[in-house]
């Protein structure tokens, strides 16, 4: 039920992912069922809607996420994590509320016993590939220990999802210089360069570095991530305004617009958001992909993708198990 366009988009990506060639997986659709078989009615797909498993309740985007979440037991993103929970599913995907799901996944499914503070890991295009960034809107308020950890999680997922061999990993700063920044980020960069398990710490990036691919994970509070998140998903449509208007500005411009289309739809498909799909809550104990709330139809497919990635490539297993191998390191 989450989402700017629900129940209609979750419900049709939930039918692409599935008719996506060699698609392994299986998909249930929780929430209002009266609501989501009348949709279904109203868009002819009712003899292909998968399961859809009810639940009474929802979070809206205005609520308080940690006290709705709390109070309504029965939202389909509590019903979806204790489903999780229970090994009745394997994953989780939902574009509602981002701190009911964040909330939900810390109540339900609770953290990998190793992990501070969980993070949420999205992937923006650069000129030389993707670059995980994390943590960008779960845990604002961070210590060193945390941003530590968030360097370790995002490289695992570069490396099993990205299928990056070896991850390299920068902390967002203001300066390269290992002693700039504030005390957080001074302390954060001085335990990453004593950190082992063969995390390849570049030491410090720039706001620069991010879209220029320096690293391909690059480590920063939430605050500061959700900020910079924002920030990239403006800037690419209003580049693409100011190239119309220019192109319109002169006929010559529009003739050559005309031969330049096919390359501006390619470079715009590979800037959006909905190739993504969903950015993975990285240290709960399950696999939990966050959708953004404008997600279309694409987005959602992908999405659910991006959770059949991370369940098989068996990403929380890994980060718990990477973690126990630092333990006796770190001590």
């Amino acid at each position: 039920m989450g989402g700017d366009l629900a129940p209609r988009v979750n419900i049709q990506g939930a039918l692409e992912a599935l008719s996506e060639p060699g698609a392994s997986f299986d998909v249930a659709l929780i929430g209002d069922e009266n609501a989501i078989r009348e949709e279904a009615a109203t868009m002819g797909v009712s003899d292909r809607l998968p399961r859809v498993i009810h639940a009474a309740e929802q979070v809206e985007m205005s609520e308080h996420a940690a006290q709705a979440v709390r109070k309504k037991r029965d939202s389909s993103i509590n019903v979806c994590a204790r489903l999780h929970k229970s090994g009745e599913t394997n994953a989780v995907v939902s574009a509602g509320n981002t701190g009911a799901v964040v909330a939900s996944g810390l109540f339900e499914l609770g953290r990998i016993e190793q992990i501070q503070r969980p993070a949420i890991a999205t992937v923006l295009p650069t000129p030389q590939g993707n670059v995980v960034i994390l943590d960008v809107g779960a845990t604002s308020d961070c210590k060193p220990s945390h941003l530590a950890q968030f360097a370790i999680m995002g490289s695992i997922y570069a490396r099993l999802v990205l299928r990056v061999e070896q991850p390299r990993v920068g902390l967002l700063n203001i300066g390269e210089e290992e002693e700039k920044g504030s005390e957080l980020y001074y302390e954060a960069h001085q335990l990453l360069l004593k950190q082992g398990g063969g995390l390849r710490f570049m030491g410090n990036v720039e706001g620069r570095d991010v879209i220029l691919g320096t690293t391909d994970v690059v480590v920063c509070d939430g605050f500061l991530g959700n900020v910079l998140l924002k920030f990239a998903e403006s800037v690419i449509p209003s580049i693409s305004t100011m190239i119309k208007d220019e192109i319109a500005a002169h006929p010559l411009s529009m003739m050559a617009g005309l031969l330049l289309k096919p390359a501006f739809r390619r470079l715009r498909r590979r800037l959006d958001y909905a190739e993504v799909g969903g950015a993975p809550l990285l240290g709960v104990n399950g696999t939990c992909i966050i959708a953004h709330g404008r997600s279309n139809v694409r987005a959602i497919k992908n999405a659910i993708k991006v959770a059949a990635r991370c369940v098989e490539a068996r990403v929380s297993e890994s980060i718990r198990a990477e973690l126990r191998r630092l333990e006796p390191e770190a001590a």
